[in-house]
């Protein structure tokens, strides 16, 4: 996100951009993935083996009074990911889903055991995959090379049932889905939803490695959890907030505590306070500061009513239309973007100590005053002094909302606060498919928060709180109140978003971009984008509304030059490349 908004914006004001990938999509961990990219994604991770590529066509590039940062082709941000499985499967949709797997290079073997939830290994530092689950008996499953084969085992499967099933004729096993009439009587209305229509739907998915910017209904003053009283005394202390920075000598002494303990010394109830902190401010107990805490209440004071009555935007289709909006904008100025290709090292003048220049895969040397990198692609001998934290992530699949089921919301966010010292909040973010990011008849469920062990440890208390696994027995029961989970994912994700700069050993012209905070928007990475591009560029405007079309006279068009003596000229500058990509199939990318 920060690199696409500085190239956007490089680009806008004239300079030439080349945004180079070694993926094969746009955004890096800021994407958003259909369910087979998904899959496609965890089978990158669970390989994630360095690229054997010869040295030599970089090293001898180097001259006397060059030395080479040599980058690391290992993405080490995503750690400890777990997926499990609980939708149903029948045989004939079996087969199809595994041919839809192969296609997107993922598949998935279910392995029949009673304790597979219990037992599931978490990940060591070196063992960044492990996928859990699938209900599917083994019996069922097509041969595949074990090689491309993820790792599964059932969460839902009893010991007593894998003991009968090797009574049972093969006869038996193939009607064990068919309905009998008396089922199909007793059947209600309601669908259930397969893991095949998930696959056979995965285009309709559009999942965030990183989910922010969600948009809510919810009225502060509407809430029924507060007494008049309570009202009046949270709207002087809004009130308050929304100028603070005219008040200095309200909140100077307590600049150096947290925000949950500068609200204790104000005049608000046990009950205001917990609110303001979990449902205005939506910032940490233990980590916030008072000041972060103030412009983080009056930010949603300030926001709150601009687009009808929530303070918050939704992308639709996703997270990840952002930096592809971004990456869009800098083509339409000339920049151009190369997906699937590396960068070998950064080049650096010995007597200058600047960077020169790049050396990509092909040993290919290319010129620039200014770099920009993303901090995964530094190797640990540049990473030396840094302290990361990390992020936990579940993403789930469910059959219904958390809210009442004659809510017409479609976006919901939830904040539930840490119940043991040392543990953080957990925020979940609901989904419906008006948002293009689930197929209908399903709700797509994001929680975060900054992580104390692995993202199934930190979030799995918050899941069986307010969801149950989806089974077959009593599938059809309307009397569970709790939505299902079809189908989860957990994995840790590296937060550097509050590393210094000084901590990488590299020249000053190099940039050092981080990925995705835990925060609830994008303000971060806006900042960032920001402040490296007054660094680059300290006389321009920073990302200025683009030309009125009508006002766009090409060279060559006198007719309208005649007739619009008013109109902005853009003359095509022969010294400046004029191939731009647009975002679509990777394989039109120019490289």
């Amino acid at each position: 996100m920060p690199e696409s908004i500085i190239a956007a914006a490089c680009s806008r004001s004239g300079q030439r951009v080349l945004h180079v990938d070694s993926r094969n999509y746009y955004g890096g961990n800021w994407a958003s993935f259909s369910f087979s990219g998904l899959l496609s994604w965890l089978k990158e991770y669970q390989e994630n083996n360095d690229i054997v590529i010869d040295s030599s066509l970089w090293q001898e590039q180097i001259l006397e009074n060059e030395e080479a940062i040599a980058l690391s082709r290992k993405d080490k941000t995503i750690q400890h990911v777990e997926v499990f499985c609980y939708a149903s499967q029948d045989l004939h949709e079996y087969v199809e889903e595994a041919g839809a797997l192969k296609k997107n290079h993922a598949c998935v073997t279910p392995v029949n055991s009673s304790k597979a939830a219990d037992s599931a290994c978490l990940p060591t530092e070196d063992e960044s995959l492990s996928t859990e689950s699938c209900e599917v008996p083994a019996e069922q499953t097509p041969s595949s090379d074990p090689e491309s084969t993820l790792e599964v085992n059932d969460a839902e499967a009893t010991e007593e049932k894998e003991n009968h099933s090797d009574d049972k004729t093969s006869e038996e096993k193939t009607n064990e889905n068919v309905p009998t009439a008396e089922d199909t009587a007793e059947q209600p209305k309601k669908n259930r939803i397969t893991y095949s229509q998930i696959v056979k739907e995965g285009r309709r998915f559009n999942i965030d490695l990183v989910s922010k910017v969600p948009c809510s209904r919810a009225d502060v003053f509407n809430s029924k959890q507060l007494t008049m009283v309570e009202k009046r005394m949270l709207m002087k202390f809004l009130t308050f907030c929304m100028e603070y920075e005219e008040h200095p000598d309200e909140y100077k002494a307590y600049e150096d505590i947290t925000f949950s303990e500068y609200l204790k010394t104000q005049k608000l109830t046990p009950n205001l306070q917990y609110f303001v902190l979990h449902s205005i401010a939506m910032t940490s107990e233990t980590t916030s500061s008072t000041i972060d805490g103030l412009k983080a209440t009056k930010n949603f004071l300030h926001c709150l009513g601009r687009y009808g009555n929530t303070p918050f935007l939704f992308p639709l289709y996703g997270q990840g239309e952002l930096p592809q909006c971004f990456c869009r904008m800098c083509a339409v100025f000339g920049g151009i973007y190369c997906l699937r290709h590396s960068v070998q090292c950064l080049v650096v003048d010995k007597e200058s100590r600047k960077c020169k220049a790049i050396i990509d895969q092909f040993g290919q040397r290319i010129i620039s005053k200014h770099f920009l990198v993303e901090d995964s692609y530094f190797s640990e001998n540049t990473c030396s002094r840094v302290q990361y934290r990390q992020i936990s992530r579940a993403v789930l699949i469910t059959d219904r909302s958390v809210l009442k089921s004659d809510s017409d919301q479609q976006i919901s966010i939830l904040i539930v606060p840490a119940e043991e010292p040392g543990s953080f909040s957990v925020r979940v973010i609901e989904l419906c498919s008006s948002t293009m990011t689930c197929m209908k008849g399903t709700y797509l469920v994001h929680l975060t928060c900054t992580s104390s062990k692995t993202a199934r440890e930190d979030l799995e208390a918050v899941v069986e709180k307010l969801f149950t696994p989806y089974t077959e027995t009593g599938i059809e029961n309307e009397e569970v109140e709790k939505p299902r989970i079809l189908w989860a994912l957990y994995f840790n994700m590296r937060d550097s978003s509050d590393i210094n700069r000084n901590c990488y050993n590299v020249p000053s012209n190099v940039y050092v971009c981080s990925g995705p905070d835990g925060g609830l928007g994008n303000d971060n990475a806006v900042k960032q984008a920001e402040t490296i591009f007054q660094s680059i560029c300290p006389n321009e405007d920073f990302c200025p509304p683009p030309p009125n079309p009508e006002d766009i006279v090409l060279d060559g068009d006198s007719s309208q030059l005649e007739s619009s003596e008013s109109s902005t000229i853009l003359e095509a500058n022969s010294e400046t490349p004029t191939e731009s990509t647009t975002l679509g199939n990777p394989e039109e990318t120019s490289e």
